[in-house]
């Protein structure tokens, strides 16, 4: 039963991993704050793999077939109910569209005319969607409105109730779809897609009801629905609309300035946070930051500050697509601030110390790293080894033991954990390694930079 559960999207797994990279290590790593769910907005972190691109167009198809097979009863049996579901099920439909207009017109190579290409067009696409959603809720909504104040019979009653359990299948298999692509490329984006999806199925089963009711004598049933899915979709096109029309204006959604800021926290030598500015075009993100180093600093010196940092943005900002990043030396005031401490990180802390260690079943390195996911520990052997298991454990307060397993990356020789640890990251603990019944424990301290004691 649980494996049918999670199959279906329900179950435990995969869940708190998908979780963790919707939230992050300390609720600001990976994504970009919530994910609702808009029409006319494609999720950068859906569009920029391969399988979410095959799951958004898999999910128009059936989504299609939903709509079609009930726009057939609509106009058979007149029910304003399932005309405001099927005109739900093509607004999510055509979730798809800007999608396949990015993807057409990124390919071609920036102009003179257009230096930055063609990304802005699928906002265009957006708002155009957005559009046609708005009439089409509005034409829902008089429908409504006008068979509330001058009701018509519904014919095809049963038709009626079959249509809406379609869009209920339809929706319910396309939750199913995207919530399990989704938990496989750690995309929170999509499985909050697919939950919406899921909810969608229950507007279509309101479809069914309302046919009941009709049936059991009370023929307003069929419009009060009608309105009630109307009022949704109003609710949908303001979330859509706000999206669209902040990013045409190079808004970013909030929280994403101060993810890049706390990006340039694990990055060692900058004086002070970087000024950064985000802009959207299409679904790809752009990235201009300028940071304060020593004047001290070789060239290659600071051509290693901005690699790292463009990296660390890199990683925090999964949907960046390009940075331009300026170094500057400091100003004297800056130098001469009192040196008690790292740079404030708006309450975050730079990551500790790498720990290299060299034992007979292997050597490497093991370090607390960020991920489009957020903070997690790293194994990096030196030469790979096969069959090796390896585990954290950190020695807590009270005798308390927080076990991170470490599991087998694509890269031959890196293990990844799939949780945080917790804080905070100055510890006592051991890295437990074992391989075809060997076992071998090597003990080490992790501290955080200033608090070399704590």
């Amino acid at each position: 039963m649980s494996k049918l559960l999670d199959w279906l999207g329900f179950g435990d797994e995969g869940y708190r991993s998908t979780l963790a990279g919707a939230h992050g290590g300390h609720g600001s790593h990976g994504g970009h704050g919530g994910h609702g769910h808009t029409h006319g907005v494609v999720d950068p972190t859906i569009a920029t793999t391969s399988q979410g691109i095959w799951a958004i167009k898999w999910s128009f198809a059936i989504l299609a077939v939903t709509a079609f097979l009930q726009v057939l009863v609509v106009i058979a049996s007149g029910s304003v109910a399932l005309l405001a579901d099927t005109i739900h099920n093509v607004a999510d439909a055509t979730t798809a569209i800007p999608l396949w207009v990015a993807f057409r017109l990124v390919r071609r190579q920036p102009t003179s005319t257009f230096n930055f290409g063609y990304g802005k067009v699928e906002d265009l696409a957006g708002i155009v969607i957005v559009l046609i959603v708005f009439a089409s809720a509005l034409m829902a909504g008089y429908e409504a409105l006008d068979k509330l104040v001058h009701p018509q019979p519904i014919r095809l009653l049963g038709w009626v109730v079959a249509a809406g359990l379609v869009g209920f299948i339809g929706n319910e298999a396309v939750a199913v779809f995207r919530i399990r692509v989704g938990r496989r490329i750690n995309s929170a984006a999509l499985v909050a897609d697919g939950n919406h999806a899921r909810v969608d199925g229950l507007t279509s089963l309101a479809v069914v009801l309302g046919a009941i009711g009709v049936w059991l004598g009370f023929p307003l049933a069929d419009p009060i629905v009608g309105l009630l899915i109307t009022l949704a979709i109003f609710g949908i096109v303001w979330q859509s609309a706000t999206s669209v029309v902040r990013r045409m204006i190079d808004g970013v959604e909030p929280g994403m300035t101060a993810q890049a800021s706390h990006a340039a926290g694990h990055v060692r030598g900058l004086l002070g946070p970087p000024d950064v500015k985000l802009r959207w075009l299409g679904h790809r993100l752009h990235l201009q930051a300028t940071a304060e180093v020593d004047p001290g600093l070789t060239m290659a010196e600071a051509d290693r500050v901005r690699t790292d940092l463009e990296a660390a943005f890199a990683v925090h900002l999964p949907a960046l697509f390009a940075a331009h990043i300026a170094l500057r030396p400091a100003s004297l005031a800056t130098r001469q601030a009192p040196a008690s401490g790292p740079v404030p990180n708006h309450g975050h802390h730079h990551a500790p110390d790498p720990f290299v260690f060299v034992a007979r079943l292997a050597s490497g390195r093991l370090e607390i790293v960020g991920t489009a996911a957020g903070e997690r520990m790293r194994l990096t052997l030196d030469d790979p080894v096969t069959g090796l298991a390896a585990t954290v454990e950190i020695l807590r307060d009270g005798g308390r033991v927080e076990s991170l397993p470490l599991r087998a990356a694509r890269t031959a020789g890196v293990f990844t954990s799939d949780h945080p640890p917790d804080e905070p990251h100055a510890f006592e603990a051991r890295l437990v390694l074992s391989r075809q019944g060997r076992q071998e424990i090597v003990p080490f301290r992790m501290t955080e930079p200033g608090n070399p004691h704590k």
